[in-house]
């Protein structure tokens, strides 16, 4: 009976450790990738670096698609992708405001969680989710011009300085 329960344990036990979350990543992409690897990767799906507003020391790096609505903009510390975010310019305020909502309910259905939603109105809605490997935060603000912005951050690392 002993034998039985303990198999019974490390069934459960191997099962627990292999349900893992997946990483965090943005379309497809781990964000655990070297920074010139991800921006090669998107150069490969057809962004370009826009040179005019890529600082010299490429820590932020600007790519643009010829057919996609938004710009990226890529920060980068030690080699490593830290933040990443899509910067929307539409020409309507009704138009953001549809957007805005269709990709907050596509993060709810894939990230299978609701939103912290900080601020909620017509002009300036928020809403940010949390991942085991970092944060998603839709802004929207229509004010003169509308803009949309989806930021992606990467969760720093713990650190026990105890040992």
């Amino acid at each position: 009976m002993k034998k039985i329960f303990l198999a019974l344990m490390v069934i459960l036990a191997l099962g627990a450790c292999s349900n893992r979350e997946k990483p965090f990543s943005y379309r497809g992409l781990s964000m655990a990738l070297p920074f010139q690897t991800f921006c090669d990767s998107l150069a490969a799906r057809g962004f370009a670096v826009d040179s005019t507003k890529t600082d010299a020391a490429f820590t932020r790096v600007v790519m643009a698609h010829p057919t996609e609505k938004f710009r990226l903009m890529l920060a980068q510390q030690n080699g490593q992708l830290i933040a990443l975010q899509e910067n929307y310019q539409i020409s309507t305020n009704d138009s953001t405001r549809q957007l805005w909502l269709q990709l907050r309910d596509d993060f709810e259905k894939e990230l299978g969680s609701w939103p912290n939603m900080p601020k909620h109105g017509d002009d300036h809605k928020v809403a940010k989710f949390e991942t085991a490997g970092g944060f998603i935060t839709l802004t929207l603000e229509n004010t003169y011009t509308p803009t949309l912005q989806v930021l992606y951050e990467k969760k720093k690392e713990q650190r026990d300085y105890h040992k």
